[in-house]
This record gives C-alpha cells, sequence and structure tokens, in this order.
C-alpha cells in the first residue's frame, strides 16, 4: 500500500494551486488527471482585477492579486516554463458616458489601485475605438498550456502524477483516511472542474457551469501588444495569433465546439476590427460557476476526509491560489473559512 497524505483528482488550476501548498508544507500526494481538455487549458488566461462590464472588484479581488502574482512567478521559476508575461488590459469606450463612468470609478479608493485616468487614444488603424480606452493596471497573462504541461512533466518526475480517469466507485473511506487503488491517504481533493457533476460524492452542490467558446485567430495587420476588451476579449498570444472570446452558454455542456458561437464571435469582431483575419482553431472548456458567484469550498458532512475546491468560474487565474491556501489552512489547522465559500451554505446533503 503507497502512502501519501493526499490524493488530488483535477490538474487545471485549481488543482495545482493545491500542490503548491502541499509542496510548501512537505506533504506527500498524488494527482490524478485524464488529461482532457478542461476550462483551465482552454481559458484566455488573463488576470485583471476589475469587473470591467460594471467597473467594480469582485470578491477580495486585491487579495487574489496581491497572492497570484508572486504564485504564478514562483511556479514558472520552479518549472522553467516562461509562462506568465505582464500584458497591458484596454478597455474600449461605448461612449462619452461610459468614459464618464470609468473616470468616476476611478475616484473610488478601492479602485484607484487599478484603474489609469490616462485615456488610451485610438491610433490603431486596425481597430475601430472612436472614444479610445481606459487602461487597467496590474494586469498580465498566464499561458496556462504551456503552465499546465510543464506541471504535469514536474510531478511526473517526482512520481506524483498519474495520467487517469479517477473512478470514484474505488474510493474507499477509512477510519485513516481513504484508499483508492493501492493508495493510502489522509485527504482526497476534489478539484475536478464541472466533472464534479460526476462526483457521486459532491455532485449534489449547485454546480451550474457554463460553455465558453473561443476563436484562434491570425491577423498579420492587427499588431496589438495589449488585451483588448470591448463585449468580448482579444488577446495576443504570438506569430501574429490572438484569442477571441468568449461566449457563454448556460444550457449546453458538451465540449463540441458550435457554429452559432462562431458566427456569434466573428459578427463581434466585424464590429471592432477592420483588418483582415483567418480563423485557425475554436476551442471550447465548460466553466464549473455556481449561481451564487462563490466558489465551493468544505468537506462532505459524512466524510470529512473528503474535501473539495471547484467552483472558480471566469476567475480561475485570480482566484486559485487564495482558495487553495484558505482549504489547505482549513483541513490542516482548522482556520475557518470564509463562509461567502463554505459548501456548508447550501445546507446539508439531501
Amino acid at each position: 500500500m503507497q502512502e501519501v497524505d493526499y490524493i488530488i483528482v483535477g490538474l487545471g488550476l485549481a488543482g495545482i494551486a493545491f500542490c503548491e501548498q502541499l509542496e510548501n508544507a512537505n506533504k506527500t500526494f498524488i494527482v490524478f488527471d485524464n488529461g482532457m481538455n478542461g476550462a483551465s487549458r482552454v481559458a484566455a488566461g488573463l488576470y485583471n482585477p476589475v469587473i470591467l462590464k460594471r467597473y467594480t472588484l469582485p470578491w477580495k479581488a486585491t487579495e487574489q492579486l496581491d497572492i497570484a502574482v508572486p504564485y504564478f512567478k514562483k511556479i514558472a521559476q520552479k518549472i522553467k516554463a516562461n509562462c506568465i508575461h505582464e500584458m497591458p488590459v484596454q478597455k474600449v469606450f461605448y461612449s462619452a458616458e461610459d468614459q464618464n463612468n470609468w473616470f468616476a470609478a476611478s475616484d473610488q479608493p478601492e479602485l484607484n489601485r487599478f484603474i489609469s485616468t490616462e485615456l488610451i487614444p485610438d491610433d490603431n488603424p486596425n481597430i475601430h475605438a472612436p472614444y479610445a480606452y481606459g487602461r487597467v493596471l496590474e494586469t498580465g497573462r498566464i499561458d496556462i498550456k504551456k503552465l499546465q504541461k510543464n506541471y504535469q512533466a514536474y510531478l511526473e518526475s517526482k512520481h506524483a502524477f498519474a495520467k487517469a480517469d479517477f473512478e470514484h466507485s474505488q474510493l474507499k473511506c477509512t477510519d485513516q483516511g481513504v484508499e483508492y487503488k493501492g493508495i493510502q491517504a489522509k485527504h482526497i481533493v476534489f478539484a475536478e472542474g464541472y466533472g464534479l457533476k460526476k462526483n457521486p460524492y459532491f455532485k449534489h452542490l449547485p454546480l451550474v457551469g457554463n460553455k465558453g467558446e473561443y476563436l484562434i485567430i491570425k491577423a498579420k495587420e492587427l499588431q496589438l501588444t495589449s488585451a483588448i476588451k470591448s463585449s468580448f476579449f482579444i488577446v495576443p498570444l504570438e506569430d501574429d495569433l490572438y484569442k477571441v472570446g468568449a461566449t457563454f452558454n448556460w444550457k449546453d455542456k458538451d465540449t463540441l465546439p458550435t457554429k452559432e458561437a462562431r458566427i456569434e464571435l466573428t459578427e463581434k469582431l466585424s464590429s471592432l476590427i477592420t483588418c483582415d483575419y483567418e480563423i485557425v482553431d475554436q476551442e471550447v472548456g465548460v466553466r464549473p460557476t455556481v449561481g451564487d458567484r462563490r466558489a465551493l469550498l468544505g468537506v462532505h458532512p459524512e466524510y470529512p476526509q473528503l474535501a473539495v475546491l471547484n467552483g472558480l468560474g471566469t476567475r480561475g487565474i485570480m482566484m486559485s491560489a487564495m482558495l487553495a491556501m484558505y482549504l489547505f489552512d482549513y483541513l490542516e489547522y482548522g482556520k475557518e473559512l470564509p463562509v461567502e465559500i463554505n459548501i456548508t451554505r447550501f445546507g446539508k446533503k439531501k
């Protein structure tokens, strides 16, 4: 019987963040992940502290950012992957009123750190932005695919990764913790993303999920060095490639690309950029979202050795490190979870 402190299911942003907590505390663990495309693998990877639709901050946004940036820099150095890049985010203004709302937001104490009061002129002939841009400060991009690939290789080198489906029926709860296929652990943490809906221990949680689709385009003339936010994002990658997205589909839960999403995104693109482009790919992921826009952290009401780290939605880059810290401190030291994210807010399992 192999003995470890933790089993982790899922190597998306949540799973990686919890691995880092365990490594920092010299805990032993093994990760199970089947390598299928989850929401983390197709996300644009931007970290941006401001909700640009309403010019507000998400829950604990400043704390999230102050933890996330050094966290990703440390990982990048450890796994020898150049996967974190500073990148300006520029918000396209729709009108003079939109500009005024931006400047009003910049006067708010909690927002003035992140909102520049300098108008950025529309000097790119390939973009239609007659009311100019506002710049969000302290933003950047994580190359999530590179992060996951290199982190998996790092875990494999330590014999701490298994590329396989996790078979929940093979999990056994014991007085000492859990057993799974010859592995004994004190705790198991499920960081499965939308796959949680198939988890018999936590499928009762109100994980809604929404399907997001992105286009990868090649546009040689566009020449962007900043991410552009209108009613959608255009994120520069490399080699004249850009990620465009995303759609929000609350009905479908599959990972098949759709013609409808392609049309929606190309129509939005046509309203903003004027140069030619080529669509080279279309990517799909189902985001693990919750109706109250809060994450899902905690333990099973009957089996406290079973824990969940999920519901990061569209803000996994910003939230993952902070939430992993909260869950680790709860499991190891009994430090209470914030009530806003504790799964006990939904009552006991029915």
